[in-house]
């Protein structure tokens, strides 16, 4: 009795390493299908053609001064939590805390501004909001790194878990400072005083994160490529075992990086409350510590880079947003939109690393590469 041989239709393997413009092309070209597939099934839903579809998203995020500042601003927001989380995600210790790090630097800026607002200069005060903000950052980042370096604990669900204990511990204090009593919110701190509101830069309120954006971009570029600790970083990221074989003091960078990640963290918060809406809520951080995950990710660790992958994100987030306004479509379609595009951008992952050969038969076997 004769066995048959069924030969598979295609073969999955690791594709040799491509240039960086070749993976850089496929992203790109990701993008662009995703757009298009997006464009095309929101026409379908308004009932509108694919490039007025186009127009509206464009005019959402960009069609008025406003409207531009805003982007900016959210852009230089998820750039900085980007920027926060690159260093641990680069030494391979996956911070999936930066949302708690960030709520728990809104308090300690909240808790300074609330406690303390009236009662020292106003650029005391704001130092005292710096310093705090970012100590906390630290602190709620400390503890993951810890445990980590001591018990080889898992990073990924200790700074997850770590991020509900930072929602529940803001939702206490706006118990404890809700204004008015029983309402459930604190309400805009120190609205009459402005006591430790942030400098308004140029007569705009959204410019100050933009240009902290840019000085941190550039300092952490340099700090990953050129300086001794982003060099240990790399080599820890590579190989645990290499990095101690050299001399390198694992547990040291692992606290250290996780310190300076939550510390930017923290500041964060402190643009946020202290800059952009003075007051305080467990939804300050809007999800952006996740979505900070996938930007850093899919720049490749790169902080230049990251600014380009910051504005799309946002760009689709605020464009899919206008979309579901102008056409009154439900808010949870424009979420749907961004899965799709960042449903191809992961997928360009596979191609970049993995080609399919096709196999077909013409009188004998031939491979079609993919």
């Amino acid at each position: 009795m004769s066995e048959k041989t069924h030969t598979p239709l295609f073969h999955v393997s690791r594709r040799p390493a491509i240039p960086a413009w070749h993976a850089w092309a496929i992203r790109i070209g990701a993008v662009i299908i995703a757009m298009i597939l997006s464009a095309c099934i929101m026409g379908l839903a308004t009932g509108q053609a694919p490039w007025n579809i186009a127009a509206t998203q464009f005019d959402g995020v960009f069609g008025t001064p406003r409207r531009l500042w805003i982007t900016g601003q959210n852009t230089a927001i998820l750039l900085l939590i980007s920027l926060a989380v690159t260093p641990a995600f680069k030494m391979r210790f996956w911070n999936i805390g930066a949302e708690g790090q960030v709520l728990v630097g809104c308090l300690a800026s909240a808790a300074c501004m609330i406690l303390l607002g009236g009662k020292i200069p106003n650029p005391a005060l704001i130092a005292l909001m710096a310093v705090s903000a970012m100590a906390a950052g630290a602190l709620w980042a400390l503890i993951p790194a810890i445990f980590k370096v001591l018990y080889n604990t898992n990073e990924t669900l200790f700074t997850l878990m770590m991020n509900y204990l930072a929602t529940q511990l803001v939702a206490y204090f706006i118990i404890v400072w809700e204004v008015p009593k029983g309402s459930g919110k604190v309400g805009i701190i120190n609205q009459t005083t402005e006591a430790g509101w942030l400098p308004v830069i140029g007569g705009q309120e959204n410019l100050l994160p933009i240009i902290v954006g840019v000085i941190i971009t550039a300092l952490m570029f340099v700090y990953l490529n050129y300086s001794k600790h982003g060099y240990e970083i790399a080599v820890v990221g590579e190989s645990e075992r290499t990095a101690r074989y050299v001399g390198i003091k694992v547990g040291k960078v692992v606290i250290r990086t996780m310190l300076l990640s939550g510390a930017l963290c923290g500041l964060v918060g402190l643009l946020i409350v202290g800059g952009l809406s003075h007051t305080i809520s467990a939804e300050l951080a809007g999800g952006r510590g996740f979505t900070a995950v996938m930007v850093s990710w899919l720049a490749q660790f790169n902080p230049i880079t990251m600014i380009f992958s910051s504005l799309l994100i946002v760009y689709m987030d605020r464009g899919a947003g206008e979309i579901s306004t102008i056409y009154g479509l439900n808010h949870a379609f424009s979420d749907i939109m961004t899965g799709i595009i960042l449903f191809f951008i992961i997928g360009s992952e596979f191609f970049i690393n993995y080609r399919i050969d096709f196999v077909r038969r013409a009188g004998k076997e031939e491979k079609t590469n993919v």
